[in-house]
């Protein structure tokens, strides 16, 4: 019975799965795995493990931001040549 119940219950998290993007995904998948019996701490790892904190995103933009201007540098100086981007 306690099988047919967690199967149950796993049927549903999944299910819910498909409406859902990103990082809820995987506090999805972390709570089903907590409904399968997994430890607290796997689920608080697996969690922590798929979402990216403020900090890493405000790094990504900056850098991605740095590559942006100096692709743009690259094409000015080029175009200053009389060549193509």
């Amino acid at each position: 019975m306690k099988i047919v119940k967690r199967a149950a219950a796993l049927s549903a998290v999944l299910a819910g799965m498909l409406m859902l993007q990103g990082c809820l995904v995987g506090a999805a998948v972390g709570a089903g795995a907590a409904v399968v019996g997994a430890g607290a701490s796997v689920v608080g790892a697996g969690v922590d493990a798929v979402t990216t904190s403020d900090e890493e995103s405000r790094a990504k933009r900056e850098r991605e931001q740095r590559q942006w201007e100096r692709e743009q540098r690259r094409c000015e100086r080029r175009q200053q040549q009389g060549k193509a981007c």
